[in-house]
């Protein structure tokens, strides 16, 4: 085999890796609010069940090192994202923080892990996504979190 050959066949090879390891996408729907998000299936691959106070569905990555939860939280009094959110009463120390009128975005660090939370205004609901991830891993959530996040719709 000639070094063009030997070169080809090696960059072949180092691409047959990323290939195989391609984020998978499919849409999680909430049957009972319409509320849905793309979910990267084969990263969030272990179904956790039920979250606590709201009605969707938790995941787990396998080594559990990482979570997703979809949830509606009733919000009977259909407060807006920024009383709904200071009726939650996060944290001082978000080190993210995006409120409009149709969603709040919050994130910060806590025992080394990050979370991020979105909840989008719906009619009587607040439609959210939780993730929950190393922080030292920050870099390597960025995208899966931005497209977690700006495909979840009521």
């Amino acid at each position: 085999m000639g070094p063009h050959r030997l070169l080809l066949a090696a960059l072949v090879f180092s691409l047959v890796p990323a290939a195989a390891f391609a984020t998978e996408w499919r849409k999680y729907v909430i049957p009972s609010t319409g509320a849905n998000v793309d979910i990267p299936v084969n990263i969030f691959t272990e179904d956790a069940g039920s979250p606590d106070g709201g009605t969707g569905r938790r995941f787990f990555t396998k080594d559990h090192q990482a979570d997703l939860t979809v949830q509606s939280v009733p919000n009977p009094e259909n407060d807006s994202p920024v009383t709904f959110l200071a009726k939650k009463r996060p944290p001082a120390n978000i080190q993210y923080r995006r409120v409009t009128p149709r969603f709040f975005a919050v994130s910060s660090i806590r025992n080394g892990r990050t979370w991020y939370t979105r909840c989008n205004r719906a009619n009587e609901y607040m439609n959210c996504v939780l993730i929950n991830y190393p922080a030292a891993e920050d870099r390597r959530w960025d995208a899966v979190v931005t497209r977690i996040s700006l495909s979840l719709a009521n």
